[in-house]
């Protein structure tokens, strides 16, 4: 059991809250244990200029954390002076959505998924996905309904889970003090047929074994297949 009352397998409680904002196209409250997220999707008839008259959409990411989402106010990061931490993140979070839509069959519009996170305890790159992906979700529906669209656009649903190795042990979704504490720290992007859109696994320090990863991975594709299935009954 773990300090938290965990299992080692076992995800923090999942809560979803789906058009939690009524503006956007799609909106989602996302909370992972204490990590609570929220994640709007914006649809725009309009494509960066490198895809303009290719038919082609596209789907991007912002990604930030409020003043005292952590223990310790922060200041708020504007365009021009976001960390690299944060630039890092947004970009994950892009790349993930967009590996689940058919980007020509979304035509030449630009869906934008906003993640704020509220309150932090780890894993709020995990979450961000995860939830991410729900606003991406409505967002496509809605514009499917609008316009009648029939043909598919979403691909694959796609979760994402942390993973770690802390006191030589492989551990699932890492909360903050897991994850301050982590020898080794993953995070797994899968989707709903088991293959891989994203895999970042970083030594803190230390070195880890194949023997180690495939557990941590192994880890992975439980949660995933877990969340993947909230996402699916909160879509309902």
């Amino acid at each position: 059991m773990r300090k938290n009352g965990r299992k080692s397998d076992e995800l923090r409680e999942i809560n979803i809250i789906k058009n939690f904002v009524s503006h956007p196209e799609g909106s989602v409250l996302i909370e992972f244990g204490n990590t609570k997220v929220i994640c709007n999707a914006t649809i725009e008839d309009k494509v960066p200029n490198f895809l303009k008259g290719h038919h082609s959409g596209w789907v991007t990411a912002e990604y930030g954390m409020i003043p005292r989402s952590t223990n310790d106010r922060m200041r708020r990061e504007s365009k021009t002076r976001q960390s690299g931490r944060t630039m890092e993140i947004q970009r994950l979070i892009g790349r993930a959505l967009r590996s689940s839509v058919n980007l020509e069959k979304l035509g030449e519009r630009t869906v934008t998924v906003d993640c704020d996170v509220i309150q932090a305890d780890g894993g709020t790159r995990t979450a961000s996905i995860s939830g991410g992906f729900i606003s991406l979700y409505l967002a496509i529906e809605k514009l499917k309904n609008n316009y009648n669209l029939q043909k598919p656009i979403i691909k694959n649903f796609i979760g994402a889970v942390s993973t770690g190795i802390v006191e030589n042990k492989a551990l699932l979704d890492l909360d903050y003090r897991e994850d301050s504490e982590a020898q080794v720290d993953a995070n797994f992007v899968i989707c709903d047929s088991d293959e891989i859109s994203e895999i970042q696994v970083t030594g803190e320090e230390f070195f880890f074994n194949d023997a180690q990863f495939t557990e941590m991975f192994s880890l992975a594709k439980i949660g995933v297949k877990e969340i993947i299935s909230k996402q699916k009954e909160a879509l309902k």
